[in-house]
């Protein structure tokens, strides 16, 4: 029946009736032949739209407008304006009672005061808006003045007389909703606000349970200006409730007020530009079947348009709006808490936290408009940290539809441990889905699925499914055990035969627990047989417990589950450490948890015979209230000995309140515990999100948010109904997680329990996120407490700062919390944590140099510029000494600021350009290198590019600008160079190409310097020995065959062969990207060009930049002249080289002008391949030849010599005899090249004959060497020319004196073997080459 309420106070009364026969307003049109027939039973009453007729069957005048009906029992109750309450049965008629007047009725604080409490006392008092509890038999109620209350009925029939109770403090109540499953009144109020009232089981008094509002820091610009609530409404499964205002808007709370979604900020309220729109007006709403939908009906009124330039008004026509919804399966199924997952279900799929990292579906691809896919409430499950938290998206999995067709809506739904297989549970029957082969499993019979309701849920069990049903056609409720492997049919399942309907149920290990209507627990066990070749499980009652003392009614219970949590520890500390027993029940009545633990205080029995459930018999001791407003529990059955706080815990959660965790307390080192310690405490804490799962190893809280889309871009708003899509975004769920273990160390150590908070954060200090959990800790409460207005009696900041002293981790959170906050709270801070400077020694004693760079970051701001200074200079060695370039140059920076008093910015982040600290040398990157010939000699067209690079980038760039006189400058480079003259003298040339290239340290003119000290070779075969470990050099082998004669036509063809060889490479190994297009006067004398060391292999080697170690994003220039020829030839990209020996090796032999190729015979191609072997890897070739370039110009020969050796090229050594031999050289130099060489001699015969064949082969040149030696009288007489002088004076370029003698001074004929006519030639170069060094730019000079 209907009953129709009018405005003028009739009820009419309408009887439904269908029409016999197969009449149907819609059926559906299969195709022929389609499986799907009308042969499955019910087919007409799932598949077809009845058609109904309306009967008026009577109607009733009440005489006064009706403002409210409710259905209770087989009566209807109606309120009228006048203040009449009528009681009215179903068929029409009055029950003979007169209707109750509302001024008759008592109402009081609570039940226990005189029966006679106060009457309403107005004439015009009535009920506003009522609704009828089943679960707490009475109505809630509120009256056109605002108060509220609960009218129930003193005995057990409303025909009997009413008592009410009433709350003192609202005044404003606009309208009501009742929660039945846990006994909760929400009432709307017209502040805008929920307040649920409860009422106690004891006084029958209201009490405030909690509130819903929005709060001013949420929302502030909307907060408090919602208007009155208009509606209230609670989903269908009782888990989340609805709320609107009577200015628009909506939003969603959990049970106990924790808000899930609010469409009054973000982008429900604004549009892309920033503009506000107009709030969803909700004239009335209604939940669809399981809480999928809503359907609302939107009122907008008149509005003006003022998007449209004209003014005109639209009046929208209210419209019928449909918002679906997906939720957690632990709203219907609680079983799921014990697991990691979390699982969301719709209407026709499901939400996965657990899908594999490689299946990134997104819910937004399968949503519709005016989707706010939110949730309501919920839990997860893990098969490792990875996958839980991989990336962002849900693994969607579609319902199939054939289930879907005759068993809609989705009731339960259930996954496994491992987070592989799925069971859903529709109107009937059941289905199941493999993650793994992706397909579902349906019943083969359909009879058998349409003859079974499951009504207790269901939970995997190993590969079996276990549910609680009802048989129809038996009218048998039952207990199924399906196996998932097994086709899907009753012929493969274990069914046990139950008492009474079973409401909820769950597993634990291998029991069962089942809650029946009955208000009884079974305790069922449940173990694998295998009967021949089918696998069932076999079902045994274990224990019954009654629980009807305690439920006032079985719909009250929430969950039911068996833990192994109890109040006695030290039970476990005896028994092994092994998965514990089902020690209690716990269970949530509505919202309030109950704990019943097995009974311990009678006699043990211990039988050691064949029964072994003997011990899992005991008795239940009465229930323990353990905490108020539940909405989930979670426990886990596994163990781990090492983090045995989180995994015996139980964590709930509670709404508006947060979370807690009843987490047990353990003696240290098995000592016998405090008898006046209890053995667990219950510890609040708030998160942010809303939780659907606990990680309980990973300490993480898993949850699900609802996130939206703007589109309203996509749209012109020019019509009514494209601004009412654009008024809703498009919503997605996002997944979220969040860290909880900070928050429960925090409220041990405010509880003086700092020894159980050490130990929880051992048993985690493994996680990645630990270091986070500390400086989280520490953070937030020096933000409460140094920001606190009133003086705190008992800071916890001392406390909290001495528990981080356990860890390593200590000093690296201490400063990073610092950084994040701001300077005024550093004092408070410090105080607490410790003096920064200490601090800072701490760091550098523990090699933690990054770290001691933060704290001097906090050193500065907190001490005068002199403890800054000193402690950078500290710092600045270390990091010298370890290589650590990065830091080096912030460092450089950071002295500079404090000498010129700037206040330190943060470091700038390096460029592309800056290498990593574990690169290569950069070579000249902080060099001017000016390529360019001098105007006199050369004309202007002959030189199209001048390149000069001119300042360096990064950081360093400042240290090397022309303050160079500011002693700030110069305590830097005191510091600098005396590392780089502990380098030298510990021979580690590595090291010191990297120093000058990362720190752009000018090494030829500090080498000039120290040419007769710090850069002497003490003892050539120690640096030796040391190159070839540095570099990863070999040392020579005497090769197998003997070499014929390296000499040929008196030509040095073994070290030119060698040189074109890596000159190939070179070549090779580049990519051309950046080069300098130089268009070079081709005047110069073939033979100079071929003559002069510098002139080839000094270019080629001046251009490398990174780019050679670093990956090619910086490229080299390759300058290399290629022809004699007389007209000017370019230079481009590498790929002009040709790959022929011949043409390269031009460059570096001395060939006459028929450029004859060169004809290599087998044995000077194997000495060739012998030579390449034996070399070290490409990179420390370059290295070397860098170096080698450097000592040159910086006229360190000694280094040269050494050099020289290990790359074992004559040609290097034939040239410093040449450079020896035309320029002063200083007389000690000389004597110590040739000892040490004697040396290297002695060293080669004893101990490593591979050099043998090299000395062998510059022998020649040793012997010229100790003939010049004999020669010089005075060597002191010819000190260098310029080491007298500053960088600041410049001389004249090298290259006007090189461009003018070039031309022409030496024939181009066959220049044979003569290195004297070198010598000479050499002689005007070297010594002017050699006085640019000491000029501020260094050259490479193309010659």
């Amino acid at each position: 029946m209907i009953a129709v309420s009018t405005a003028n106070g009739y009820i009419l009364f309408f009887h439904i009736t269908s029409t016999r026969g197969d009449k149907y307003l819609y059926e559906p049109v299969y195709p022929k032949g389609s499986p799907q027939m009308k042969g499955t039973p019910h087919f007409k009453e799932e598949q077809c739209a009845p058609a109904l007729t309306l009967e008026m069957r009577k109607v009733l005048d009440l005489q006064a407008p009706i403002t409210s009906l409710q259905s209770v029992l087989e009566d209807l109750l109606v309120a009228t304006s006048d203040g009449q309450l009528h009681l009215i049965h179903w068929e029409g008629m009055t029950n003979g009672k007169k209707a109750i007047n509302l001024s008759t009725v008592p109402f009081s604080l609570d039940l226990q005061s005189s029966r006679a409490g106060s009457f309403l006392g107005f004439a015009d008092v009535h009920i506003r808006d009522m609704e009828y509890c089943a679960t707490l038999d009475g109505f809630a109620v509120v009256f056109n003045d605002g108060k509220v209350g609960f009218i129930t009925p003193v005995s057990s029939r409303f025909t009997a007389e009413l008592h009410g109770v009433w709350p003192q403090d609202v005044v404003d109540g606009t309208c009501v909703a009742v929660n039945n499953k846990y006994r909760l009144m929400a009432f709307g109020c017209a502040s805008g606000s929920v307040q649920v009232y409860t009422v106690d089981n004891t006084t029958g008094a209201m009490l405030l349970s909690h509130k819903l509002e929005l709060t001013a820091k949420q929302y502030p610009d909307i907060w408090n200006k919602t208007g009155a609530v208009k509606l209230v409404r609670w989903s269908p499964d009782n888990s989340v409730v609805m709320v609107t205002w009577e200015r628009g808007g909506f939003s969603l709370w959990s049970v106990f007020g924790a808000q899930l979604i609010c469409t009054l900020g973000g982008d429900f309220a604004y549009r892309s530009d920033g503009t506000k729109k107009d709030p969803l007006k909700i004239n009335s709403m209604s939940w669809g079947a399981e809480g999928y939908h809503l359907w609302v009906i939107s009122g907008f009124g008149s509005q003006n348009t003022e998007i449209e330039p004209e003014p005109k008004s639209i009046v929208k026509q209210p419209g019928i709006l449909l918002f679906q919804f997906i939720k957690s399966a632990l709203t219907v199924n609680p079983c799921m808490s014990n697991q990691e997952q979390v699982l969301l279900q719709g209407e026709d799929r499901l939400y996965l936290n657990c899908g594999e990292a490689s299946q990134t579906q997104n819910p937004r691809s399968s949503s519709v408009h005016y989707k706010p896919s939110s949730l309501a409430e919920g839990g997860f499950e893990s098969q490792s940290l990875s996958t839980l938290l991989g990336h962002r998206h849900w693994h969607v999995v579609q319902i199939s539809s054939t289930y879907l067709e005759t068993n809609w809506p989705i009731r339960f739904s259930a996954i496994d441990k491992l987070g592989q297989n799925i069971a859903v549970v529709g109107k009937f029957g059941f289905a199941h889905y493999s993650l793994l082969t992706k397909k579902w499993k349906l019943f083969g019979n359909i009879t058998q699925e349409q003859n079974m309701i499951v009504t207790g849920g269901l939970a995997w069990w190993n590969d079996f499914i276990v549910l609680a049903c009802y048989n129809i056609s038996d009218r048998q409720e039952e207990l199924r055990v399906y196996l998932r492997t097994s086709n899907l049919d009753n012929a493969f399942a274990h069914i046990t035969k139950a008492q009474a309907e079973s409401l909820l149920l769950s597993v634990f290990r291998d029991m069962v627990v089942v809650f029946r209507a009955d208000c009884s627990i079974c305790l069922y066990s449940i173990e694998k047989k295998s009967e021949g070749p089918n696998t069932t499980a076999g079902i045994q009652v274990l224990q019954e417990v009654s629980m009807s003392r305690y439920i006032p009614h079985p719909f009250l219970v929430v969950s039911v589950t068996l833990t192994s949590v109890s109040t006695e520890n030290g039970i476990t500390l005896k028994m092994p450490q092994q998965a514990r027993d089902a020690e209690s029940i716990m269970l949530n009545l509505a919202g309030q948890l109950i704990m019943m633990q097995r009974d311990r205080s009678g006699p043990q029995i211990r039988e050691k015979d064949s029964n072994p459930n003997q011990r899992k018999l005991l008795p239940f001791c009465a229930p323990v209230v353990l905490a108020q407003s539940v909405e989930n529990v979670w426990t886990t059955c596994r163990a781990n000995k090492q983090k045995r706080h989180l995994l015996e815990a139980l964590w709930l959660s509670c709404g508006g309140a947060g979370m807690k965790v009843w987490l047990p307390l353990f003696p240290r080192d098995h000592r016998k515990p405090h008898s006046f310690l209890s053995q667990r405490i219950m510890l609040p804490f708030h998160i942010n999100i809303y939780p659907l799962a606990v990680l309980f190893e990973d300490a993480l809280v898993l949850g699900a948010v609802n996130d939206t889309v703007l589109y309203d871009s996509l749209y012109t708003r020019s019509s009514a109904r494209e601004q009412l899509e654009v008024l809703f975004p498009f919503c997605v769920v996002e997944r979220t997680s969040q860290i909880y273990l900070h928050h429960i160390l925090r409220q041990l150590l405010v509880r003086n329990l700092g020894e159980q908070a050490l130990l929880l954060a051992q048993s985690c200090s493994t996680l990645p996120y630990f270091p986070h959990v500390l400086e989280l800790m520490l953070h937030e409460v020096l933000e409460e407490e140094a920001t606190s207005r009133e003086p705190i009696p008992d800071p916890l900041l001392p406390t909290v700062a001495k528990f981080i002293t356990e860890f390593p981790l200590f000093l690296q959170t201490v400063v990073h919390c610092a950084r994040k906050t701001e300077y005024a709270l550093w004092n408070y801070l410090f105080a607490a944590v410790g003096n920064p400077k200490d601090l800072f020694e701490e760091c550098l004693m523990a090699q933690d140099l990054d770290t001691a760079a933060s704290y001097l970051i906090i050193l500065q701001n907190m001490e005068v510029p002199a403890v800054s200074r000193q402690h950078a200079t500290l710092l600045f060695n270390t990091a010298l000494e370890q290589g650590k370039w990065d830091l080096c140059r912030h460092m450089i920076r950071f002295l500079k600021a404090i000498g010129s008093g700037e206040s330190e910015t943060p470091p700038s982040t390096p460029t592309a350009q800056e290498p990593s600290s574990s690169g290569g040398f950069e070579f000249f990157r902080n060099r001017s290198i000016s390529l360019s010939q001098s105007a006199d000699n050369v004309p202007a067209s002959k030189f199209s590019l001048q390149k000069t690079l001119s300042m360096p980038s990064g950081p360093s760039g400042k240290r090397w600008s022309k303050d160079s006189d500011c002693a700030e400058n110069m305590y830097i480079d005191m510091m600098l160079w005396r590392h780089a003259r502990r380098l030298l003298e510990e021979v580690r040339l590595k090291d010191l190409g990297c120093f000058a290239a990362q720190l752009g340290f000018e090494l030829i003119s500090w080498l000039c310097k120290e040419r007769a000290r710090a850069a002497r070779v003490d003892n050539f075969v120690i640096a030796l020995k040391r190159l070839h470990k540095d570099f990863l050099w070999p040392l020579p082998i005497i090769p197998a065959s003997s070499l014929s004669s390296p000499f040929k036509n008196g030509k040095l063809r073994t070290g030119s062969a060698s040189l074109c060889q890596v000159g190939e490479q070179l070549l090779k190994s580049q990519s051309a990207d950046r080069f300098l297009n130089l268009e070079i006067d081709a005047g110069l004398s073939n033979v100079q060009r071929s003559q002069s060391w510098l002139s080839n292999i000094g270019p080629t080697h001046h251009e490398i930049d990174t780019a050679s170690s670093q990956g090619p994003q910086m490229q080299d220039a390759f300058l290399s002249p290629l022809s004699n020829k007389g007209d000017e030839c370019s230079i481009g990209s590498a790929t002009d080289l040709t790959e022929s020996s011949s043409m390269v090796d031009g460059d570096w032999t001395v060939v006459d002008e028929s450029f004859s190729t060169l004809s290599l015979t087998q044995s000077e191609l194997e000495h060739i391949s012998m030579e390449l072997a034996s070399k070290g890897p490409h990179k420390s070739q370059v290295q070397l030849r860098y170096l080698l370039h450097i000592f040159m110009e910086a006229g360190c020969l000694d280094w040269c010599i050494v050099i020289g050796l290990i790359l074992r090229e004559s040609s290097i050594i034939s040239q410093i005899l040449v450079i020896i031999q035309t320029t002063e050289v200083d007389g000690e130099m000389l004597q110590n090249i040739k000892t040490g060489l004697h040396a290297v001699d002695r060293w080669a015969s004893a101990d490593c004959p591979g050099y043998k064949p090299f000395l062998n082969i510059i022998k020649p040149q040793l012997q010229k060497l100790s003939e010049i030696t004999e020669e010089q009288v005075h060597p002191e007489a010819f000190q260098p020319v310029t080491v007298g002088k500053t960088p600041e004076q410049t001389s004249p370029r090298a290259e006007e004196s090189r461009g003018s003698s070039g031309h022409g001074s030496i024939p181009q004929g066959e220049v044979g073997g003569s290195s004297m006519v070198i010598g000479k030639e050499e002689n005007t170069t070297r010594a002017e080459e050699e006085e640019t060094f000491q000029d501020g730019t260094y050259d490479c000079c193309v010659s």
